[in-house]
């Protein structure tokens, strides 16, 4: 099976490329890059090939590619793969604009290929094994949860908004929003958000806390601010404390490590569990070797995500909770 990845401007790009490569009978069959430096570079180091012009990529033979380029360039290059008839995984969010998402979703389903939203916390055993407790009713009924999805400021294109459509608001909030759907089977219904510049230098949101009511009832409220400075032990987490009936169920998606103090270092946090990148990969393979047309996690799961991000922008501007099915 071959498989592309179009565009390195994201730093996932290499760690989803390097679960390809440990896959059994995948093929890194190219890198598209507009920045040739940087696609030779990546091409070099991965041994595969370069190509200059995305259209030339698709024409390999792929099953499915990869999209890593910037948010605002989502859109064109998940339209190419769809008339290429090639399988996509989208890196989140999945746009920065709800009817680009719209477009990319319908244009799969014509195509009859899948459209797949990277969302890599779905595949942590932690995150895993709450849902199978959730599902199980062993927390009883869902009242609350609390998230949080804190990182540091990436710099670079991710605060510029032409190519981000935001800052940590939209960069973070996406992936603890799809958990919470996911968790609770339940789609939001309010959003009301906090956001502000506390910490860059460049002029961009990096602070944000949200209040979201769900349709069923469930409160939740999550913290997706860059708020970890470049010294910080770790770039971020992901945590989750769901409320029920029954129960409270506390999940650390990178609690899978281990405490490091040394005189020449001080405190290293030495991370040994679980690789989601290459979980979210191998799903991606698995669903095409199936002959699926849709994803284990949706383009509508990345718009749904998406529109909590965007929802939250919008209440901050009007000092109002916002419901997502207004955008």
């Amino acid at each position: 099976m071959k498989i592309g990845i179009a565009s390195f401007a994201h730093m996932h790009a290499y760690s989803y490329a390097k679960a390809l490569i440990q896959l059994e009978g995948v093929e890194l069959a190219g890198i598209y890059d507009p920045d040739e430096q940087r696609g030779q570079k990546f091409a070099g180091i991965l041994g595969t090939s370069y190509y200059g012009d995305y259209a030339e990529l698709l024409s390999q033979g792929l099953s499915g590619i990869i999209v890593t380029s910037e948010n605002a360039n989502h859109k064109e290059h998940v339209l190419a793969a769809a008339k290429a008839g090639v399988h996509v995984l989208c890196e989140k969010p999945i746009s920065t604009n709800a009817a680009d998402a719209r477009d990319m979703i319908e244009a799969c389903k014509a195509a009859g290929v899948m459209l797949q939203t990277a969302f890599p916390v779905r595949y942590n055993r932690s995150v895993i094994r709450a849902k199978q407790m959730i599902d199980e009713g062993k927390l009883g009924r869902i009242l609350a949860m609390k998230g949080t999805n804190r990182g540091q400021n990436p710099g670079g294109w991710f605060v510029d908004p032409a190519l981000s459509g935001g800052g940590a608001v939209i960069d973070h909030t996406v992936h603890v929003a799809d958990i919470m759907r996911w968790f609770t089977g339940a789609e939001v219904k309010e959003v009301y958000a906090e956001i502000g510049q506390l910490m860059s230098a460049a002029p961009i949101d990096d602070c944000g806390i949200l209040s979201i009511e769900f349709d069923n009832g469930v409160f939740a409220t999550l913290d997706c601010s860059w708020s970890r400075n470049p010294s910080f032990p770790t770039w971020g987490d992901v945590t989750l404390e769901i409320v029920g009936t029954a129960g409270t169920l506390t999940i650390d998606a990178f609690g899978q490590k281990l405490n490091v103090f040394s005189e020449e270092h001080g405190y290293r946090h030495h991370f040994w569990g679980d690789d989601m990148d290459y979980g979210l990969v191998r799903d991606f393979v698995a669903s095409i070797a199936e002959g699926k047309t849709e994803a284990n996690v949706t383009g509508v799961d990345g718009l749904k995500a998406l529109e909590v991000a965007l929802a939250a922008y919008r209440s901050a501007e009007r000092l109002a909770a916002v419901s997502p099915a207004e955008l």
